[in-house]
């Protein structure tokens, strides 16, 4: 079993270990990763990391390991550090080796200086990643992820911090006794002060301790830092971390939008937290040439007890972050358990449709098509063309009324990360839906459409009423159709464009057939009109039961991570039946008909567990288009216009 003291409550004690066995090689850093990979091997050692996730940053225990489970917002420019450092004690001359990496800080004693001129030194570079927790993330994932933690973390919640949570009469001390907060930081220089991104050379001032705690919100407020700093969520309202995560190998991996579980070292040094700009200007520590503009200090420098830092031992970008499945679907335990799930799929089903019959008022053909919307994927791009993506638009819903916001309920019930879309002039013109670029913080500002890949964006239009788009307005109906269309959103770096690709799951809800183009419209025709809406919705929630609840979720991410093909003989069979479609009705049967019926065909053989496509579900798709097609051109006979 793990000695938890060592490694999990002070991992520096054993890298100091190896550094020293290891030195002047440099194979140490390779060693460092070794140990903790095999050590979070053993007996689901990952459930006893802490979690920034789950527990407050202030009942960490400083310069532990801890775990983040989080989306990259924005990459910053890498930066220069000292890798290996030597320290000299002038009386005696004593030298010593020291590593730098994992560390925002030196410290030394009081009798110890650092060698800048040492040709021991080795300068090494890092690369710092901004990451915010998933946007969108159903409550039910936090809660399985905190419970399956906390029963094994006892660290978390044994820690007492006395470092970064002194009473207001020790601060008042260190104001009036300045000299004491200064012995508190002897020896300590910023490892990265001396190799900035730029190279240049300068120091570290020693602030005052920032007192404020990281609330729950998008902004903020310190005492020494106006205005607020933002966190820059992309979605309104989101609570959590926002961390700088520092990676020091195979960074090139990672990207924008990724979503990653980190292993790492917390650092929340004071020290850090260089945020007062009369501070700093006074200092003349850091000048124009280093650090470019207060602003940029202020975004890439925030308080470390409001943003902290996660120096990174291990990474790995995530498949999926239900955590009722295993993170990792190819290992051997991982296949025992699709096999198990998998042989035990049709009742799922079945239960799964009953429960969405009911939740979209008794209606079955939009139960089917909205699972096979919450399975869809975009698997492959040929060329521009995503494929995989199945955007359904689910008209007929009551207008101005609570159905619609009942049905995201459910759905976020279901899948890991969600977000609802009102749809109105307003949100339209006054909304941030594209990331764009401050070059004045030099940071990626983001907008609500920066998302991890497989959210489920529910837009509903039900609330949409007459009204002029400004400029805004069509900007950010322009975005939304493209990421419907193509999968990918166009990031406004001022001078140019950027595309970036996604693969976002949209859910459209409309009275009649929406604004927005789609996939798939289904147009929903209630069997049963509930007298009291909210009592209709409220009983089939409390009716089925979490653990019937947990085989849904899995179902529904399982899926999506399946392959599918279609046998060369299938592939004959269809394009000899769609050339006989062809015949029967030349003018209605189109090459886009092909295509929607060909995704049906893929969902509905995942969703009953094939992984190829049988004549029976390719007959079983069929019949569901002329279905919701019937369904369309009746309401259009009806209401004399296209729905």
């Amino acid at each position: 079993m793990p000695c938890v003291a060592d490694w999990l409550n002070n991992p520096f004690s054993i890298v100091q270990d190896i550094f020293a066995q290891n030195v002047p090689n440099s194979d140490w850093e390779r060693k460092v990763t070794e140990y903790f990979k095999e050590k979070l091997k053993e007996n689901n050692a990952t459930n006893w990391v802490p979690s920034l996730n789950d527990v407050p940053v202030h009942y960490l225990k400083p310069n532990s390991l801890v775990k983040f489970r989080c989306m990259v917002q924005d990459m910053f420019d890498p930066e220069f550090y000292m890798g290996v450092y030597e320290t000299v004690d002038p009386n005696t001359n004593a030298r010593v080796l020291h590593f730098g990496k994992y560390r925002d800080v030196a410290e030394c004693g009081p009798q110890q200086e650092i060698d800048l001129n040492s040709s021991q030194t080795v300068t090494s570079e890092r690369q710092t990643f901004y990451c915010v927790p998933v946007p969108g993330e159903s409550a039910w994932v936090k809660e399985i992820s905190f419970f399956a933690s906390q029963a094994r973390v006892s660290p978390s919640t044994s820690y007492t911090p006395s470092r970064h949570k002194r009473s207001y009469e020790e601060d008042e001390d260190m104001d009036l006794h300045p000299s004491k907060q200064k012995e508190q930081h002897i020896g300590n220089v910023c490892l990265n002060s001396y190799y900035g991104s730029g190279g240049d050379i300068h120091g570290c001032v020693e602030p005052k301790r920032l007192e404020t705690e990281a609330s729950a919100g998008h902004h903020l407020i310190s005492p020494n830092c106006s205005p607020p700093l933002d966190l820059n969520f992309p979605l309104p309202g989101e609570k959590g971390p926002a961390c700088l995560v520092k990676v020091y190998e195979s960074w090139e991996t990672f990207k924008v939008n990724d979503v990653l579980e980190v292993y790492g070292i917390l650092s929340v040094d004071p020290v850090l937290s260089i945020v007062n700009n009369d501070e700093r200007e006074s200092s003349a520590l850091y000048s124009m040439e280093c650090m470019d503009t207060a602003e940029e200090q202020r975004v890439h420098s925030p308080p470390a007890s409001l943003v902290p830092r996660i120096h990174v031992i291990l990474a790995q970008k995530l498949q999926h972050i239900n955590p009722l499945l295993p993170a990792c679907l190819n290992e051997e335990e991982s296949k025992t358990f699709v096999t198990n799930f998998m042989s035990e799929l049709s009742p799922v089903r079945a239960e799964l449709l009953g429960f969405l019959t009911h939740a979209l008022l008794g209606d079955s053909l939009a139960a089917e098509y909205l699972i096979l919307h919450l399975i869809s994927t975009v698997y492959a791009r040929r060329d521009v063309l995503p494929l995989g993506k199945f955007a359904v638009n689910l008209s007929g819903c009551p207008r101005n009324s609570i159905f619609t916001e009942h049905i995201y309920r459910i759905i976020q019930l279901l899948v890991p990360a969600s977000y609802r879309l009102q749809m109105t002039i307003e949100s339209m013109n006054h909304s941030r839906f594209i990331p764009h670029k401050d070059y004045t913080a030099n940071r990626l500002v983001s907008g609500l459409l920066q998302l991890a890949s497989n959210t489920s964006l529910v837009i509903d239009e039900t609330q949409l009423e007459q009204g002029q788009l400004d400029t805004t307005g069509v900007h950010n109906v322009t975005a939304l159709g493209k990421l419907i269309t193509w999968q990918k959103v166009d990031y406004d770096f001022n001078y140019h464009q950027m595309e970036f690709p996604c693969n976002i799951n949209v859910l459209i809800t409309s009275e009649g057939r929406s604004l927005l183009p789609s996939d798939c419209q289904v147009h929903l025709q209630p069997q049963i009109i509930p007298p009291n809406m909210e009592e209709y919705m409220n009983s089939l929630l409390t009716a089925v039961l979490p653990s019937v609840l947990n085989k849904f979720r899995i179902y529904l991410s399982l899926l999506r991570l399946l392959d599918y093909s279609i046998s060369e003989e299938v592939t004959k069979a269809v394009e000899e039946d769609f050339v006989e479609m062809r015949k029967n009705d030349p003018e209605s049967v189109t090459a886009d008909d092909l295509h929607r019926t060909l995704l049906v065909a893929r969902f509905l053989s995942l969703s009953a567990g094939q992984t190829t496509l049988s004549r029976e579900r390719w007959l079983r798709a069929k019949q569901l288009e002329v279905l919701r097609k019937a369904r369309l051109q009746q309401q259009k006979c009806v209401n004399g216009n296209e729905l």
